[in-house]
């Protein structure tokens, strides 16, 4: 059974198949693999030769391409550590990596660290490139995005603030509270009640 777009490209003409040497060259991030196959990881969206150093994927998100060129056409991109098209990554094309991921993940725990390392690249090149290409901090990026699905959930559902500080990947509740506050001026509280008034009047 294939997968997707993403793997039936070469698996239909019997290529890109995972074998037990690849797979331990992408463990031990062999060079002496490198230009024999490439490796992609779904999950990410980013494609890598077989000596990078970056974190080992799950082994099921894996995709395996004879080439750069089958992994370009397939929508994944080259990634900034290993540059498998000996070519650098656009900084703004990384960054819509990272915000793609956050979007996705923003319940996950997220930091700079792990950011860095699903974006291959260090934390510190990250949080510069970040800021400089969308103006904000990858940090107040996902506080960003927690709260603004927040607000959701405040003005659409019956969700305790306990609830959807948990939904929306701050488990304390109290610090949830209090960084809402902080970037909107109101409660959780104060924000759902004022918003339903708004409503309200509305339909009046």
């Amino acid at each position: 059974m294939k997968d997707s777009v993403n793997s039936g490209f070469q698996e239909n003409h019997g290529y890109g198949l995972m074998t037990e040497s690849k797979w331990q060259a992408i463990i031990n991030n062999d060079a002496s693999y490198n230009n024999q196959f490439f490796y992609a990881v779904k999950t990410t969206g980013i494609f890598c030769k077989p000596s990078c150093k970056s974190r080992v994927p799950k082994k099921e998100n894996v995709r395996i391409f004879q080439n750069a060129e089958q992994a370009l056409q397939a929508n994944f991109r080259p990634c900034k550590r290993c540059k498998p098209t000996n070519e650098k990554l656009p900084d703004s094309e990384w960054v819509a990596l990272i915000t793609e991921n956050i979007d996705k993940n923003f319940i996950e725990k997220l930091t700079l660290e792990t950011l860095a390392d699903i974006a291959h690249g260090s934390p510190y090149h990250l949080h510069r490139t970040f800021k400089k290409i969308t103006g904000t901090t990858p940090v107040e990026y996902i506080q960003q995005v927690r709260l603004n699905v927040a607000k959701e959930y405040l003005i659409q559902t019956n969700k305790t603030i306990a609830d959807i500080s948990i939904c929306v990947g701050i488990p304390n509740t109290s610090y949830f509270i209090t960084l809402f506050r902080k970037k909107t001026g109101q409660t959780p509280t104060q924000y759902r009640e004022n918003n339903r008034s708004l409503k309200k009047m509305e339909e009046i």
